[in-house]
């Protein structure tokens, strides 16, 4: 039996195995009706073109599978499992021009490595791309300085004025091709934003102060490497003013953007210094003054001035971010102290941009736009452009000191100087082919740059054994089909196996979705064929067995066994179920319905507790156990149910003394004189011998027996009671005990009290003895006599 359960076991274990294998292969759910198909499911996927691969009853589709599957299948030859690959098209090294060397032109100037690739892409197959970056020193910059020119930049607008010489100055230690730009806003010109009085139109401030008319922007200084010419633009340039206290700075910022001949950017770092001591509009303000149309983001500049403003909304953020990276341009917000906090929640949505802490009158202007450059040049963040459908990337980026960063955070470095150098690894992955495996072009870039990597995507969609495809074989029933690796692509109207159905026999294209039960992945249950769509059976060689079902699903050998016979013997097998005789039930028609072995001695079944199932007695109360519920283990004993009548019976005691006529007359009792006298236990007449104790620790024997339906009871007609000690003995023992114990101690200590009595007195007899001196040799003895002598007695006057 136990080998028996062992070899199940071990069966069940390699089924649920082999099942589970199965459910977890994506090549095979797929059902992939060629090789094309396969190939897009993963990388792990393969196909089988031996044309002697499938056997009897498998789909097409059993041809994608894993490949370590394939082979352990049998297709050792014959299996397509093209790979992806990488191919460099401009590889142009980095530049390691240094500063002072012959000056090249920006296009010349190289930072990123390689410059274009092309991938071939097997779905779910990534491919690795490594690229370069080194900062090159004396990299021409351009810096457009844009200007807030409300009236409360007055000041500000002195300390400008100076500002194109002095920076072309300290920009001049960083690059040697440096160019610099000039532009203004206030605000759009229309209201509640200005006042449009004819006064205010042509005077916005008031008192004496003289401005000049408002304005949306201004492009002043095309980019130029004249400082001086700047110098004079801008010291020509007068303030204006607005109502509210935002200003219009996001549609300037927006027209210098995408303004790029007005402006006069080159391809170099591109910079925007932006310049305020306000707030900002944004979407949706134009409201306000009646302008409901989105910001167009195109360039509407006419003699430098901005003519749209009251025509477009102001620019949303997201809009504004967009512009800004495909221009490629790092913007740096020098602004107050007040708008910091603004304008650095800003800086977290627009990529490569910088605040500054500007001055009152922006006198630090030239520190701040020198530290922010520093800044923004020292952190690459590499970006691409919009991926095709089905294409994932992801980055890893190899910074200075060995530092790697993964996840979002390897898009970037940080802390670069001018001639770092850093890599980027790029793993690019397709799933399937996006837009029937025509190519596309994906563009990565650093922000702020205006270098890019080009790269063009290829996707592996068709197998090599496509091209050799033979139309119309004889293989495709009839030239059905076109015989491709190893399996029939079904011309148009055929579907089948070997094109052998028209598809208006069928009520799908997936013949085999009709002979898979419950969208499983067994065609036919593994039992069958699918025959356009229709599941035939396979035969068995006992021809009392046999398959049958829609999917082949049930059989009439396969239910549970009992003592090695199929349904025990007592029923038939329908469909894997048995389904039982009459007075049998189960899995396995083991279970009988006879209820005669569970009858007790008194004719109940399980003796009214439980319930008899297949013969055998289940036992509802827990108290009882035994063939037919009669053990309690844990019941109270016969001693204990009968002691209270016995007692109330033979002495008149205990609890049912009252009630001793009504509860107690079920037995007959007999009294015996002493304990030798009760009846001992015979086969023919079972009895049980009892010792109990009353109220009083009184003991009383008593016998209990049952013949056929008279009970007898016979008790010792005496009670064996303990005997009460003799306290008088007991306590003038205990009296006596005490006087002596007293005593004993009493002598006790007048005897060691003696002892050390004669001790301290032999102790001063020895010291007195050793004594020597008397009262005129104490050392401490002094006379209490003291004597006294006048000086001058006894001597004669003398004469004055």
């Amino acid at each position: 039996m136990d080998l028996k359960l062992l070899f199940m076991s071990t069966l069940f274990g390699i089924i649920s195995c082999s099942s589970a294998q199965h459910e977890g292969n994506e090549c095979i759910k797929a059902n992939a009706l060629s090789c094309g198909e396969c190939i897009q499911v993963g990388a792990k996927c393969g196909w089988c073109t031996d044309t002697e691969f499938l056997k009897q009853g498998e789909p097409t589709s059993a041809r994608c599978d894993e490949l370590e599957s394939l082979r352990k299948r049998g297709c050792d030859a014959g299996i397509q499992d093209p790979r992806g690959s990488l191919k460099i098209l401009k590889n142009k090294a980095v530049t390691n021009r240094k500063k002072g060397a012959e000056k090249l032109r920006p296009e010349d100037i190289t930072q990123i490595q390689p410059q274009k690739l092309s991938l071939n892409l097997r779905s779910g197959e990534p491919q690795n791309i490594r690229l370069r970056f080194k900062r090159a020193e004396d990299y021409p910059i351009d810096l457009y300085y844009l200007m807030d020119l409300s009236y409360s930049m007055k000041d500000d607008l002195e300390n400008v004025k100076n500002l194109g010489t002095s920076l072309m100055k300290e920009m001049s230690k960083i690059t040697s091709d440096f160019r610099i730009g000039f532009g203004s806003f206030v605000e759009k010109t229309v209201m509640p934003y200005i006042s449009t009085t004819p006064a205010k139109l042509l005077n916005p401030c008031t008192g004496d102060q003289n401005c000049t008319s408002p304005f949306s922007y201004k492009n002043v200084l095309k980019l130029t490497s004249n400082g001086a010419q700047f110098n004079s633009l801008v010291g020509k340039q007068q303030i204006s003013g607005n109502l509210d206290s935002p200003e219009g700075g996001f549609d300037a910022i927006m027209q210098v953007a995408v303004c790029r001949e007005h402006i006069g950017w080159r391809n170099v770092t591109r910079l925007l210094v932006f310049s305020t001591d306000a707030g900002f509009h944004f979407a949706g303000d134009g409201k306000l003054g009646g302008i409901v149309l989105p910001n167009d983001g195109k360039c509407h500049l006419e003699n430098n001035m901005y003519t749209m403003s009251h025509y477009y909304d102001y620019p949303s953020i997201a809009h504004l971010v967009q512009k800004l990276s495909e221009n490629n341009i790092q913007t740096i917000f020098a602004v107050t102290e007040e708008f910091q906090p603004v304008y650095k929640e800003l800086k977290n949505l627009i990529p490569k941009s910088a605040v500054g802490t500007l001055s009152a009158n922006s006198s630090n202007v030239i520190n701040l736009i020198i530290d922010a450059y520093n800044s923004l040049s020292s952190e690459v963040i590499l970006e691409n452009s919009k991926l095709p459908e089905g294409v994932s990337i992801s980055y890893q980026s190899r910074c200075k000191n060995g530092v790697v960063n993964e996840g979002e955070s390897g898009r970037k470095c940080s802390n670069i100087s001018i001639g770092d150098e850093v890599s980027f690894n790029i793993n690019i992955t397709a799933q399937g082919c996006p837009k029937q495996g025509k190519p596309e072009s994906i563009k990565i870039k650093p922000l702020g740059f205006t270098e890019e990597v080009e790269i063009m995507l290829n996707f592996i969609c068709e197998c090599e054994c496509h091209k050799h495809g033979i139309r119309n074989s004889e293989m495709c029933h009839n030239g059905n089909g076109t015989f491709e690796c190893g399996a029939c692509r079904c011309n148009k109207g055929r579907v089948g196996r070997q094109c052998e159905c028209r598809k208006d026999e069928v009520s799908t294209e997936d013949l085999d979705k009709n002979c898979r039960k419950d969208n499983g992945t067994d065609i036919c249950s593994n039992n069958g064929e699918c025959v356009c769509g229709t599941c035939e059976c396979k035969k068995r060689d006992n021809p009392e067995e046999r398959y049958s079902g829609k999917f082949c699903e049930c059989d009439n050998f396969n239910c549970d066994r009992s003592n090695n016979k199929l349904c025990g013997g007592h029923g038939r097998c329908e469909c894997r179920v048995c389904v039982c005789d009459a007075n049998y039930t189960g899995s396995a028609c083991d279970c009988s319905l006879d209820t005669s072995t569970c009858l007790a001695s008194n004719k109940q079944i399980c003796n009214g507790r439980g319930d008899c199932k297949c013969g055998t007695c289940i036992c509802t109360d827990p108290k009882f156990q035994g063939p037919t519920c009669e053990i309690c283990p844990t019941c109270p004993g016969v001693c204990t149910e009968h002691k209270e009548c016995v007692q109330c019976r033979a002495f008149g005691t205990g609890e049912k003394k009252d009630t001793c006529e009504r509860d107690c007359s079920y037995f007959n009792l007999i009294k015996v004189k002493d304990r030798e006298k009760l009846p001992q236990p015979v086969q023919a007449f079972p009895l049980m011998h009892c010792k109990e104790r009353d109220a009083n620790d009184c003991w009383f024997y008593y016998t209990y027996a049952v013949s056929n339906t008279e009970r007898e009871v016979h008790v010792v007609e005496t009670l064996e009671c303990p005997v009460a000690p003799d306290i008088i003995p007991i306590v003038a023992g205990v009296v006596t005990g005490i006087v002596l114990i007293g005593l004993a101690l009493l002598l006790i200590w007048k005897l060691l009290m003696i002892i050390h009595d004669r001790r301290e007195f032999a102790k001063f007899e020895k010291e007195k003895m050793n004594a020597k001196w008397d009262t005129t040799d104490n050392p401490i003895y002094k006379s209490p006599i003291n004597k006294f002598q006048n000086p001058k007695y006894g001597h004669k006057a003398v004469p004055l």
